[in-house]
């Protein structure tokens, strides 16, 4: 098959990766989410050859899959982790201003009932110390009446008035793809779908390298034959590895890279490499995980049935965890669960039918007249977040409870970092680098610390665009927006659907994204696959998505009719609800 032009550029990374077999990177990052993302950025700009591979997609993982929020975690003031909370509102201050249109202002408020915790003098002291943290100030509160003249829907029996306060929402995937483009701009090599399924050790047990798999051309049907069984339980996790026999007996191009210092930031799964190191340094004995995978989950439901245009904070009636209902994209989203999810595989993560019935519970308490259900329903997502678990096994306190910092550690020359959260990505590459410096001898301080560049657009489209959507594309692509442009057929400056999303942002993904999969392009690339019915792939838009990917990607007739079933398959599975 002629190879198209998304494929000319995973070659053109490949080719710099096999090209020079001897060759020594100076790091090599194993993890493309937002920390893997990152570190290439802070790392290459400090004059470190760079290569970061990906065993999936790009933000397949934790990365693609949270809530979306850049926020500075207010209930991790409120339970005492004031540092964590100090540093991710400076983050969040400085993403909205560097990634404008990216990062965006969201207010928040909080309901307050009468004889329900808390009331509104004990959060608003407490929105006084987050506000001072940022240097701004966000609080107001809104009297009962006036906040229910507003048409906001919450229940008015025992209705006080609501707080209100301000954090921010992105959309997480192209986050890390604009993180991921800063880096390559500036000279990083990053692929994906490129395993590490091994380390390099050398004759003291130091890790210098890894041996990575190219998983391009593996067929993925782990996801179709998922068990009833294992997506009741959040996932694939049963007791077969869900890598399947196509994985075990494919013949897949596999390569030697070597580096003078690995990073392991795969996140929820960073456990697999760290034990390999351990191994091969003779201290495996002495491993124990602190890694606690906790799943949070969502529901995705139309605007018109839950017209909100803020955030709202509530308490589920339950067991008092707090929630959000948000407004992102087109849609209104409820989120988030907090649950140990069991031990992680490389398959699919999905909602259970219990978390379905928990959040429709909890939002139909708040707005006593949404009367939400099953039909309402658009799309689900679930993510598993990398908690560092406080205590040991039997101490272990609630997921919710437990502090969402970050952790390195260096093992035999491994450098592994798990935990944290999206909003202090930065910092955390920060200290990964200032670990490899124990390795590595490069200069860490830096003149200009800005992560995202600016840059106006020169292609006459532009200038026509409204100007919201001038504001979006400049920060969803950067310097890369006049690319986007340029490419786009006459017809594909138009939204797709009920979407922001435009029918020019699929050819670009198509073109230039690294897209390998239908699922790449549906749920990542663009988020189709969670703001339409039946992921995007209705009989609407299915046609047009079909001539984009064969026109840019090459795939006949057969390909796409195999890439199709497979997406559905997977989006029902696993972005829809569960079985009853």
């Amino acid at each position: 098959m002629t190879k198209h032009t998304q494929a000319s550029q995973r070659q053109s990374a490949l080719a710099l990766m096999t090209d020079n077999p001897d060759k020594v990177w100076d790091m090599l990052i194993v993890g493309g989410g937002i920390t893997g993302a990152g570190i290439a950025r802070e790392a290459v700009r400090r004059g470190l050859s760079v290569l970061l591979v990906e065993q999936r997609d790009f933000a397949w993982g934790t990365s693609s899959r949270s809530s979306k929020m850049v926020h500075g975690g207010l209930r991790y003031m409120a339970s005492g982790d004031v540092k964590t909370t100090m540093h991710s509102v400076r983050e969040r201050e400085r993403m909205l201003t560097e990634a404008d249109g990216l990062v965006e202002e969201m207010h928040y408020v909080m309901p307050h009932y009468k004889g329900k915790f808390p009331p509104p003098w004990v959060f608003n002291n407490l929105l006084r110390v987050y506000d001072k943290l940022a240097g701004k100030r966000y609080l107001q509160y809104h009297k009962r009446d006036a906040f229910l003249a507003m048409g906001t829907g919450v229940d008015p029996d025992g209705f006080l008035g609501a707080s209100q306060f301000s954090d921010a929402v992105t959309d997480d995937s192209r986050l890390v793809m604009r993180v991921l483009d800063e880096a390559v701009q500036d000279g990083a090599v990053a692929i994906n779908y490129m395993q590490a399924n091994g380390l390099l050790t050398d004759e003291n047990g130091q890790v210098v390298g890894a041996t990575l798999t190219d998983t391009a051309d593996k067929d993925f049907s782990d996801v179709a034959v998922a068990s009833d069984a294992t997506v009741a339980s959040g996932g694939l996790n049963d007791s077969k590895d869900s890598r399947g026999d196509a994985w075990q007996g494919a013949d897949l191009p596999t390569f030697a890279v070597r580096a003078k210092v690995v990073v392991n930031a795969t996140g929820a799964w960073a456990d697999a490499l760290r034990r390999d190191a351990l191994q091969a340094g003779g201290d495996e004995a002495d491993f124990r995980s602190q890694i606690r995978p906790s799943r949070g989950s969502h529901l995705v439901v139309s605007r018109e049935r839950l017209p909100i245009d803020k955030a709202y904070t509530l308490l589920h009636p339950d067991d008092k965890r707090a929630l959000f209902v948000y407004p992102w994209e087109t849609r209104s989203v409820i989120g988030t669960t907090d649950l140990d999810h069991p031990p992680m595989d490389d398959g699919e993560v999905g909602i259970t039918r219990a978390e379905v019935d928990y959040l429709l519970r909890a939002v139909n308490h708040l707005f006593a007249d949404a009367d939400l259900s099953d039909a309402d329903i658009i799309s689900t997502w679930a993510g598993v977040r990398p908690l560092i678990s406080a205590g040991g096994d039997g101490e272990r306190v609630n997921p919710s409870k437990e502090k969402r910092d970050h952790s390195v550690w260096l093992d035999h020359g491994l450098i592994t970092v798990s935990g944290g959260k999206l909003t202090t990505f930065r910092l955390i590459a920060l200290d990964v680098l200032r670990m490899c410096q124990q390795l590595i001898d490069f200069e860490l301080d830096m003149a200009d610390d800005t992560v995202f560049r600016t840059a106006t657009p020169n292609d006459a489209t532009f200038e026509r665009l409204p100007s919201w959507l001038q504001h979006r594309l400049k920060g969803f692509y950067g310097k890369r927006l006049d690319a986007l442009l340029v490419i786009a057929e006459p017809d594909e400056i138009d939204y797709v659907g009920e979407t922001n999303t435009l029918w020019a942002e699929l050819r670009y993904a198509c073109r230039f994204e690294q897209v390998i999969h239908l699922d790449d392009l549906l749920l990542r690339r663009t988020r189709l696959g969670l703001l339409l019915a039946e992921g995007g792939l209705g009989e609407a838009f299915a046609p047009r998505i079909k001539a984009i990917c064969q026109s840019e990607l090459g795939w006949d007739e057969d390909k796409w009719q195999t890439e199709a079933e497979r997406y559905r398959i997977l989006w029902h599975r696993f972005y829809f609800l569960p079985a009853k």
